[in-house]
Order: C-alpha cells, then sequence, then structure tokens
C-alpha cells in the first residue's frame, strides 16, 4: 500500500500541526513536497514498510519516538526548523537523514537501525545519538555539529565515517561506545576536544589530516584489534590512561602531552611520536613495547607532509616510567633530561636506543662557602636533580615538580647501578660508566653508609674520580712525581755516591780481601745548593724506575728509601687508575 500526501494543484501541501501517534501503515509511505508549519509527530507509529520524506519542511519540532519502520527511512532535501526527536525507534532497513539542517537538538537516543546516512547534515543545537545501534555502516562525513555529539554507549557494528566532520563548541563524546570495525576521522575539526572513555573499539582510528584544538581522551577504552591509531595531531593532550591494547597497535602522534598511566598493552605496540611529553607511569608491559621520537613529520597516505599547528619543539620528551616493569620496554631518540626512574621494575633490561639524551650537571664554575666548585661532565638522573637542588640550591641544578618525591642517595644508588646494567649489556661502555660515576656519588654521599666506606669513597673520587677521570689522575700523578723528585734531590740522594772500600791480610801464601760499601752519607749544607741539576737527573731516573717497579740501582740515604718504597706503592697505583679511565672511555 502507498500512501502520498500531495496537494495536486499547487505541487506542495501546507499542513499545519500533525498527529500520526499509534497510526500504522501497512505498506511504504511517502511525504514529498510538504510544508508542515506545526509540529509533526510519528510516535509509537508503526510501518509496515519504508517511510520516505522528500522535499519535506518541518517548520516545528519532528518526533519518531518509539516509531518501529520494517523498512527504510529516508529524509531527503529536508529541514527541520526545530528539534527531531526519534528516541527509541527501531528502524529495520537503512536509515537515511540527509536533511539540510536542524535548527533545534537531535534526539537518536535509543535508536536501533540497518545502515545510517548523516552525510552532510548540519546539526545546529545538541546532537544525541547515545545508546544508538547501527547494525552497519555509518556515515557522518561532512556533517556539521554545531553544539556537540552524544554518542556515548552508542553500538556501529559496520565502519564509521567521519571524514570532513566538523564539531563546534562542545566536545565529541563516545564514552562507553561499540565501535566494532574502523572509525575514520579524516580532515575533521573539532573545536573542543573528543573522549572515547571507556569505549570498546574494534579496528583503526584515523585522524588524517584532522584538526584537533582540544584534547583526546581514550582512558579506559579498550582497544580489541586495532592496528593503527593516527595519524594524530593534537596540540593538547591525548590520554591512553588505564587503557587495554589486546592486540599489535602502532600509535603515530605528534601532541603536546601523551599519557600512558596505567595502561595495559597485551601485544606488541610502537609509539612514533612527535612533540610530546609522555608519562607511562604504572603502565603493563606484557610485549614489546617501543617509544621512538620521530625527526620528519609524518605523512598522509598520498606522502603529504601533515601540517603541525600549534606545535613547536619536535623533541619528544618522556618523563616518567615510575611503576613500570620496563624488561620489555625501548626507549629511542627521546629526551630523558625530565625522567622519572625510581621504583621501576628490571631497570637493568631497558633498552635505550638511539640518541637518549639525559640531563647535565650546571656548567661552569659556581662557589659553595669560600670554595669554587666546578662539576663534573657527566650524564645524570633527574632524580639526582631533584636532591642537589635541595642540598645546593636551584641554580644549575632543577628542582623537583610540584607534587613530585624527592629521593635520597640511599635510593638514587641502584637505580644508577641497574641503568649501567642496562648500558653494558648493550655495549655501551661510555654511557655506562657515568651511570657508574653516578652509582658512586650517590654512595659517597650516602648518610645511611658506614663514615669508614664514605671516607675511602671520598679519597678514590678526589684522586681519580672513581677511576673514571684520567685527567685527574694524570695530575695527581704528576703532583706525586714531582713531590718524590724533590724529596729526593733535598733528602734521598747522599752526599756523595760512596766508593767501594776493600781490606785484606795476607796469611802465608793466601790474601783475604774484605769489600764493603761505607753507609750512604746524608745530604748536608744549604737546599739551594742541594738543587743541582746532576741530583735533579739521578732524582728523576729513580722516580721514573719507581714507577714501573725498575731498581734504577741508586744508592740511597733511609729517607730516601722509604720515599721510594712510597713512590712505588702510590705513584703505579695512580698510572693505572688514569690507563683505567681512558679505557673505559674508549671500550667498545
Amino acid at each position: 500500500m502507498l500512501t502520498r500526501l500531495r496537494e495536486p494543484a499547487t505541487g506542495r501541501a501546507l499542513l499545519g500541526q500533525v498527529e500520526f501517534d499509534e497510526a500504522r501503515f501497512a505498506g511504504d509511505v511517502t511525504f514529498e513536497q510538504i510544508d508542515f508549519s506545526g509540529f509533526c509527530s510519528f510516535g509509537t507509529a508503526v510501518f509496515g514498510g519504508s517511510a520516505y520524506f522528500r522535499d519535506t519542511n518541518f517548520g516545528q519540532d519532528l518526533r519518531f519516538g518509539n516509531a518501529e519502520v520494517a523498512g527504510e527511512l529516508w529524509l531527503e532535501d529536508t529541514a527541520v526548523a526545530a528539534d527531531a526527536w526519534f528516541y527509541g525507534a527501531r528502524i529495520g532497513g537503512v536509515l537515511r537523514f540527509c536533511v539540510d539542517r536542524v535548527g533545534g537538538s537531535v534526539m537518536f537516543k535509543g535508536v536501533t537501525t540497518g545502515e545510517a546516512h548523516f552525510t552532510g547534515v548540519r546539526f545546529l543545537g545538541v546532537a544525541r545519538f547515545d545508546g544508538m545501534v547501527i547494525d552497519g555502516t555509518a556515515y557522518f562525513d561532512g556533517a556539521f555539529f554545531e553544539d556537540g555529539a552524544d554518542f556515548q554507549n552508542a553500538v556501529i557494528a559496520g565502519p564509521a565515517f567521519f571524514d570532513g566532520a566538523h564539531f563546534h563548541r562542545s566536545r565529541a563524546c563516545f564514552d562507553g561506545a561499540e565501535l566494532r570495525e574502523e572509525i575514520l576521522f579524516s580532515e575533521s575539526h573539532f573545536q573542543t576536544g573528543v573522549t572515547f572513555d571507556g569505549a570498546k573499539v574494534g579496528g583503526d582510528v584515523a585522524f588524517c589530516q584532522a584538526r584537533l584544538e582540544g584534547d583526546v581522551s581514550f582512558r579506559r577504552a579498550v582497544f580489541r584489534s586495532t592496528a593503527m591509531i593516527g595519524p594524530l595531531v593534537c596540540p593538547g593532550l591525548v590520554d591512553l590512561s588505564d587503557a587495554v591494547f589486546e592486540s599489535a597497535v602502532t600509535l603515530e602522534a605528534a601532541a603536546g602531552r601523551l599519557r600512558c598511566r596505567r595502561t595495559r598493552w597485551a601485544s606488541t605496540a610502537a609509539l612514533r611520536l612527535r612533540h610530546a611529553t609522555v608519562d607511562i607511569s604504572d603502565a603493563v608491559l606484557e610485549f614489546p613495547v617501543t617509544v621512538e621520537g620521530r625527526s620528519g613529520p609524518f605523512v598522509s597516505p598520498v606522502d603529504e607532509p601533515i601540517d603541525e599547528l600549534g606545535l613547536a619543539d619536535a623533541r619528544v620528551r618522556v618523563i616518567s616510567v615510575s611503576g613500570v616493569d620496563v624488561a620489555h620496554l625501548v626507549l629511542a631518540n627521546v629526551d630523558l633530561t625530565g625522567c622519572r626512574f625510581v621504583e621501576t621494575v628490571h631497570l637493568d633490561q631497558l633498552r635505550l636506543e638511539g640518541r637518549c639524551v639525559l640531563p647535565l650537571p650546571p656548567t661552569g664554575v659556581s662557589r659553595r662557602g669560600w670554595f669554587p666548585v666546578r662539576w663534573t661532565r657527566r650524564r645524570t638522573l633527574a632524580e639526582e636533580h631533584h636532591w642537589r637542588a635541595t642540598r645546593y640550591g636551584a641554580v644549575g641544578w632543577t628542582p623537583a615538580p610540584e607534587g613530585v618525591e624527592t629521593h635520597e642517595p640511599a635510593v638514587l644508588a641502584p637505580v644508577y647501578r641497574q641503568l649501567r646494567k642496562a648500558l653494558e649489556d648493550g655495549k655501551n661502555e661510555p654511557g655506562a660508566a657515568d651511570f657508574y660515576y653516578g652509582e658512586m656519588e650517590m654512595r659517597r654521599h650516602d648518610s645511611e653508609a658506614p663514615r669508614g666506606e664514605r671516607m675511602i669513597l671520598g679519597l678514590y673520587w678526589a684522586v681519580s674520580g672513581y677511576g673514571l677521570r684520567a685527567v685527574r689522575a694524570l695530575a695527581w700523578l704528576g703532583l706525586a712525581t714531582t713531590a718524590t723528585v724533590l724529596a729526593m734531590m733535598l733528602w734521598g740522594l747522599p752526599q756523595d755516591d760512596p766508593d767501594p772500600v776493600s781490606k785484606g791480610r795476607i796469611d802465608d801464601r793466601s790474601v783475604t780481601l774484605t769489600t764493603k760499601t761505607p753507609d750512604p752519607v746524608n745530604p748536608e749544607g744549604p737546599y739551594r745548593r742541594r738543587l743541582s741539576t746532576a741530583r735533579f737527573e739521578q732524582s728523576l731516573r729513580v722516580v721514573a724506575n719507581s714507577v714501573i717497579f725498575r731498581a734504577s740501582g741508586q744508592d740511597l740515604t733511609t729517607a730516601g728509601t722509604y720515599v721510594e718504597m712510597a713512590t712505588r706503592l702510590v705513584e703505579p697505583a695512580l698510572l693505572g687508575l688514569a690507563v683505567l679511565a681512558v679505557r673505559s672511555r674508549v671500550r667498545r
């Protein structure tokens, strides 16, 4: 049965308020070239076939609440001046809501339909699709949502196309939605933000060339078969906290901040990032996860660079891996100057690839009281900066951010030790040497360590920088050599080299001779006379041979003998420390 409401004389019908509540239409129904000046209601109506609205204008509300349409429901070349309410409607076929504009709010709450078309619709009021069930593909490409869009708890069984859609003033909400296949936001515009909190996503999420002026939230979302998210450009926050990734995924994002607190990766993942400040505190990594800083911009499917509006610094900064078991974590080409490592598990298995930047001590010479201080150039940890800022002030040392605990050296020493092992396993010996230096520094400043241990470490630091500063060891070796040469010239060499004296006797036919060398005579006279070129040469020969454990054959005074013994103990050790320091920097 085909029912037509049409004015045959003018070609258009003008109707006022029309109510079809609880009406029953046995077959297909077509409303064509009709102008409703009042509201039009089809509440709880039953359509045995399809319903078509073509070239129809609704001057006030259009109401389809709890209606049943066995076939398709089409609205084409249609305008609704006020609200359009379809809550609870059940549509067996395709829903084609291709109206020119909707002046008021739109409510599709609880609607059940097959394929849904909203291409190019301009929603001037709030658009509510919460709880809507779309059993097929959803088309929202080119749609304008002037006052936000609510898809909370909606179910879309097929792909969802939002290409070129515009979301103005209020955020787009997909909280709790079930998106079983891919969802595309290519070239879309989000003026405030978009949330997918608690959503279940079964396919890829594409944001190619999309413009996001607000934040993007995927808190508590579950990604079941998502292989790709992005490329996403967001100057604000991309929040993946408490999200679950059940399959292998690649995330490409140029964002101001990326938060992955308590995120769980149940499969491999690659996070390819630009500009972002990354926080992965307390995340769970069951398979390898790579956080990589990209040097160049992302490209579109046609290999065109994607604009990164609102983002300037391309560095990727990781600020925390605290509470993470990093046995499966790889950090590549990222900035770690503000990264917190305390309370990280299996830190010795962390992999650092590419150029990972770590914080450095202050440069130049500063003063601690009356004494000038120059900090050793090395790679440190942010937590050491926080601790030293409380002790030496914030000049050159970065204080802890607000709300971040400052840890004592006893806590930091094991962190340095585990990172040292991680770099040693990665064949990065020079980098491991810096972490060894940091470990020893924390042990030396540990107030809980025994005083004797701290004194020994202090001496080890002063003499050779824990066996890592060749210049310091060589400087001490030079000073020790100079001092011993001077001591030899003043007190170690005798006044003159004693000549052997032979004495004998003749008994009948035998001759007995005894040869003795007199004890060396201590030098006498003014010190200036002892500082001669000849004595300098002899002293230098004695000291040089002592360094390499060779006997010079030079007669020495008692004082000289003890000086030589001390030289053989101290100076070879200093030479060995210098060699060890050089080797730690060149070993591969």
